[in-house]
């Protein structure tokens, strides 16, 4: 019984010799990796967290979509249309600019002028009191910024 544990002892004794008692030749060969874990890997992960920091809290523009046909908002029980925007007072729609028939009712739209607050049909381009031209084109539908540039106010 005590020679299996004499066998035992030194069969761990001669397990973890290689870990307590290194061999030096391959150690100062494996020198260089040790070095470039040891300095260039910090050097890489503060760089990489860096990069993670700033991909995260980048600013970013924020973006609206731009609205379709929507309902014209009722002040004192009347419909209030905004100047420069086509609208149908007919089913009191507010269209998006480029529209020049309901779609709701085929009705032709209208536009309040933004000087002089006249209303005209949207096909007229002169407005018929004061002059001024507001032509309702086409535009394409996009994504637009909800406010000004990211980094300060916008450019006056």
């Amino acid at each position: 019984m005590i020679e299996a544990f004499e066998q035992l002892w030194h069969g761990i004794i001669e397990a973890i010799t290689p870990f307590v008692i290194p061999d030096w030749g391959e150690l100062i060969g494996l020198m260089p990796i040790f070095l470039l874990l040891g300095a260039a890997g910090p050097i890489l992960s503060l760089l990489v967290l860096g990069w993670l920091i700033y991909v995260v809290r980048a600013p970013r523009a924020k973006v609206a979509l731009e609205a379709g046909t929507v309902r014209a908002q009722l002040v004192d029980g009347r419909p209030d249309y905004p100047a420069g925007e086509p609208y149908c007072p007919v089913d009191q729609l507010i269209f998006p600019s480029g529209t020049n028939r309901c779609d709701v009712g085929g009705h032709d739209l209208l536009v309040r002028c933004p000087k002089c607050s006249t209303g005209r049909p949207a096909h007229v381009s002169t407005c018929g009191n004061c002059g001024l031209v507001l032509r309702i084109e086409n535009r394409p539908r996009a994504l637009r910024p909800a406010g000004p540039p990211p980094g300060g106010a916008a450019a006056a």
